[in-house]
């Protein structure tokens, strides 16, 4: 059992540390901090710099650096910019990979939408299909690329990777192909490729297509990667990329990611009419008929992905409809229309939940069986990246800069 002061000194540390979208947990979940309730452009704002281009990658943060992505408006410059948290000084602004003729992209999109995700040491950046790089995260020299791994987004890029082990994975489901990879996070070797195992062959190119990031969970001792394609999420073992299970359904274009809780994942099945499910995670092949608890339609997002705080399900719709459930049942507590348009993820920091918006509103809420709404804070520009904490501090990246919101004097 651990120790009340290793816990402490775990939670301290943590709290300064974002290391991938969704933050420590990959769920959303601030790991300790008490950031303000309320903040304007003229109050509570420690600083705010300007990030060029056009990018709505989540900042990752390691040892006081916050590192991201952005590119220009047309997807030519790729680059990557280092931000020092304390004082908001560019340390790192750099052109990481140049594309003669970029792919399509939708007007909500960026071509620098994959947020990275580091450790000590290093910091993996991705493009999607223009390319994935380790960077040296104390220089920022590259220390290895991979751009062979190609698709054909249609839209843009959307899904990040993550790490297991030794292993930097991510998808690349496109119109055309449709898989997951596992590469050496020291030298960008491939370790696995595993095809998606649903036959998409008689679907239309433009509904083949995914943008979810996958989750890590472990159960009764065996680790999952669950991932989620068009038509199905799979449960990987993301030591050989061997499929354990999958669910299927209909949908495709997911951008929320999965959550899970208690051995029950909570998925997205993606447009057209996007459903949230609940699915026990301890199944072999396809469970779709034994393992799905329960199904909602009503109010369910696309792009911002869930928060499960305590036995309660919180989600905001892509319009502005927030939705408290009780998770073992999926049912229905409350929902709210809190309006505005939404695309980030949902934040839990000290008790609050943060819902950021793509105008610049944040509603800050307590996560309780009723809508009780305890703030309202506008940014000049909005939101398309997810919050996070840093100390005491909220770290939102705007369409046009990247704020510190700490508790400040005057």
């Amino acid at each position: 059992m651990t120790s009340p002061i290793i816990l402490s000194a775990f939670l301290a540390l943590a709290g300064d540390r974002w290391p991938e979208f969704r933050g420590p947990t990959a769920d959303g979940h601030a790991a300790a901090g008490d950031p303000p309730v309320e903040w304007s452009e003229e109050r509570h704002v420690a600083w705010k710099t300007p990030i060029h281009g056009r990018g709505w990658s989540t900042p990752v943060v390691w040892d006081g650096r916050a590192w991201m992505t952005t590119a220009d408006d047309g997807g030519h410059e790729l680059s990557v910019v280092c931000v020092d948290v304390v004082t908001g000084a560019v340390l790192q602004d750099r052109v990481l990979f140049e594309v003669p003729k970029p792919q399509e992209r939708m007007a909500l999109n960026s071509y620098a939408s994959p947020s990275a995700v580091i450790e000590q040491g290093r910091v993996w950046v991705h493009f999607g299909a223009e390319g994935t790089a380790c960077l040296d995260s104390e220089t920022g020299r590259t220390l290895w690329e991979r751009r062979d791994l190609r698709c054909e987004h249609g839209v843009g890029p959307g899904s990040s990777p993550v790490l297991h082990g030794g292993r930097l994975i991510f998808h690349v489901d496109g119109m055309d192909v449709q898989y997951v990879v596992a590469l050496d996070k020291d030298t960008g070797e491939t370790l696995w490729r595993t095809e998606r195992s649903v036959d998409l062959s008689g679907k239309s190119p433009d509904t083949r297509k995914a943008f979810s990031t996958p989750i890590l969970v472990t159960l009764e001792g065996r680790q999952q990667l669950i991932s989620t394609g068009a038509d199905a999420t799979m449960a990987y073992d993301p030591r050989d990329g061997s499929e354990l299970w999958r669910v299927l359904f209909s949908g495709f274009s997911q951008s929320s990611r999965p959550v899970a809780a208690g051995g029950v994942v909570y998925l997205n099945t993606g447009y057209m009419r996007p459903e949230l499910w609940a699915v026990r995670a301890d199944g072999e092949g396809d469970v779709t008929g034994s393992h799905v608890l329960w199904k909602r339609r009503r109010a369910v997002p696309t792009m911002p992905s869930p928060l499960v705080v305590g036995d309660r399900l919180f989600l905001t719709s892509d319009g502005g409809v927030v939705s408290c459930l009780v998770a073992a049942s999926g049912e229905e507590l409350w929902r709210e229309r809190v309006g505005g348009q939404y695309s980030a993820s949902l934040l839990l920091a000290a008790g609050r939940l943060y819902l950021c918006d793509r105008e610049g509103l944040t509603t800050v809420i307590e996560p309780a069986d009723e809508l009780k709404v305890l703030a309202e804070n506008e940014l000049d520009s909005g939101l398309m990246a997810s919050p996070l904490v840093v100390g005491d501090a909220l770290l939102l990246r705007t369409k046009t800069h990247l704020y510190r919101i700490e508790q400040t004097e005057g």
